[in-house]
C-alpha cells in the first residue's frame, strides 16, 4: 500500500475509532482527539480533572478500540517502583526469576499519578522516555505500542506530590477534562442507570498503529511551519529577547525544545487525521495549549492576579 492509500485508511479508521468510542464516552471530543493524536505520535498524555468524569472509563475504551494490552496502576502513597517495574523473587530451585510488573503492556493507566512519591513516579521516567526497563542489573523492552496516560486530580492537594516538571516534560500533552453540558449529562445519565451491554469493537490493530506511526515521520513539512513552531515556544521564555510583555510578568519559566517537536508531530497528527498530506500553521494552532500549558511556571504575580496559563497561550497565538 502506498503512502497516499495509507493516509486515507488511516483517516477512515480514526473516524470509525471515534465512533466506536462514543458508543461508551458521550461528549469530551476534543480530549479524544488529542489522546489519539498522542498514540500517533507515539508519545504519553496527561489528563486532568475532578472525579466522575469518566477519565479511567475512556482509557479502558480507546485500549479495547485499538486492541492493545492494557493495566491499571492506581498510584498511592504506598506504591514503591518494584510495583510498577516488577520485582525478581526466589524460586523453588534457588534461582531468581523475574516477574514483570503492570508496566509491561501496551497502554498503560496511570491512576491518579500525583498520589505516589517522587521516587515511585520516577520509576516510570526510563520506561516512558527510553521505551525500556533496567532492572538488577538486566535490560526489558518494552512491548511496541507503549503509551502512558496519567490522570490527576486537580481538587484535594493535600498530601500529594507534584509531578516534577522533568517527568512533566515527557508527557506530549496535557488535557483538561471539563463538566459535561446539559444535553451530554442527561445523555450520560440513561445511558448509564439502564442495562446496557456494549460490545466494543477493534477497529484498529498493534500492527496498523506502528504502521502509522512510521508514516507520520515520513510527512513533510515546510520550513514556516516548523519556523512559526519554534517561535511560539521562544515567546513563552521571559528571558528571552522575543517574549512578549505578558510572558515577561507573569512567568518564571517557558517550554523547552522538547515542546517544539511535540508541537511538529502533533501537526502532523492533526494533518493525518483531517486527510491532509503536509501540516499548516492552523495544525499547530489546534494543539498548542495541550503541548504548551504543563511547560509554563506561573510567577507569583501571575498567581496573585489570577493570570491562567491557558489566557498567556490564548494571547501568544
Amino acid at each position: 500500500m502506498n503512502d497516499i492509500n495509507l493516509v486515507k485508511e488511516l483517516q477512515q479508521n480514526i473516524q470509525n475509532l471515534k465512533s466506536e468510542i462514543a458508543k461508551i464516552i458521550v461528549g469530551q471530543d476534543q480530549v479524544i482527539h488529542q489522546i489519539i493524536l498522542s498514540i500517533l505520535s507515539g508519545s504519553h498524555a496527561l489528563l486532568i480533572g475532578v472525579p466522575g468524569l469518566a477519565k479511567t472509563l475512556m482509557i479502558h475504551t480507546i485500549a479495547q478500540s485499538l486492541g492493545l494490552n492494557f493495566k491499571r496502576i492506581q498510584f498511592t502513597p504506598d506504591l514503591m517502583p518494584s510495583d510498577i517495574l516488577g520485582t525478581e523473587v526466589l524460586d523453588e530451585h534457588r534461582n531468581f526469576t523475574f516477574i514483570k510488573g503492570p508496566v509491561f503492556s501496551n497502554i498503560i493507566l496511570a491512576d491518579e499519578i500525583n498520589r505516589t512519591p517522587p521516587k515511585t513516579q520516577a520509576a516510570l521516567l526510563e520506561a516512558m522516555q527510553e521505551k525500556n526497563v533496567s532492572i538488577a542489573n538486566r535490560h526489558f523492552e518494552l512491548d511496541k505500542p507503549f503509551f502512558v496516560l496519567a490522570t490527576q486530580n486537580p481538587i484535594e492537594q493535600e498530601g500529594t506530590y507534584p509531578l516534577p516538571e522533568a517527568q512533566l516534560d515527557r508527557f506530549m500533552f496535557a488535557l483538561v477534562l471539563d463538566y459535561p453540558d446539559f444535553e451530554q449529562e442527561i445523555n450520560i445519565v440513561k445511558n448509564t442507570t439502564v442495562q446496557n451491554d456494549v460490545k466494543i469493537n477493534t477497529i484498529i490493530s498493534k500492527e496498523q498503529i506502528l504502521k502509522y506511526q512510521n508514516l507520520l515521520r515520513k510527512v513533510p513539512i515546510a520550513d514556516n511551519v516548523v519556523e512559526y513552531a519554534v517561535n511560539l515556544v521562544r515567546k513563552t521564555r521571559p528571558k528571552s529577547n522575543d517574549a512578549e510583555k505578558i510572558v515577561k510578568s507573569y512567568l518564571d519559566w517557558g517550554a523547552g525544545p522538547r515542546a517544539s517537536q511535540y508541537l511538529i508531530l502533533g501537526a502532523k497528527a492533526n494533518a493525518l487525521v483531517n486527510g491532509k498530506f503536509s501540516p499548516d500553521i492552523e495544525d499547530v494552532k489546534q494543539i498548542a495549549k495541550g503541548v504548551l500549558r504543563h511547560r509554563l511556571l506561573l510567577n507569583y504575580k501571575g498567581e496573585a492576579e489570577g493570570i491562567t496559563v491557558d489566557k498567556i497561550i490564548e494571547e501568544l497565538l
